[in-house]
């Protein structure tokens, strides 16, 4: 599975700002995908992701703010970021989870930076 992201940029705070993800490959392997991001000097945190049946999670400091979306028959991944706070600030990468007869593994597509700032 390859993954690749886009839509980062600078946005003031206030803002919106809207992710893609466009997946390739095994597409039909993929069981989760999802969005985290890294700040510097710490370990990357889930943003959001949605499984194949279609169930979602947010992490606690984006639940009301982002909404994260997918398009089969696009096979982009997208996150709608809205009221965007300097805290925000951070490379976004893209995750999908897949699972081939019984094994299980994870890609990640190349981060994408975004920078909430006046």
């Amino acid at each position: 599975v390859q993954l690749q992201a886009s839509g980062g940029g600078l946005v003031q705070p206030g803002g919106s700002l809207r992710l893609s993800c466009a997946a390739s490959g095994n597409i039909a392997s993929i069981k989760i995908m999802g969005w985290y991001r890294k700040f510097p000097e710490k370990m990357r945190e889930l943003v959001a992701d949605i499984s194949s049946d279609g169930s979602i999670n947010y992490g606690d400091s984006v639940k009301g703010r982002f909404t994260i979306s997918r398009d089969n028959a696009k096979n982009t991944l997208y996150l709608q970021m809205s009221s965007l706070k300097p805290e925000d600030s951070a490379v976004y990468y893209c995750n999908a989870d897949t699972e081939i007869n019984g094994d299980y593994y994870g890609y990640w597509g190349r981060g994408t930076l975004v920078t909430v700032s006046s």
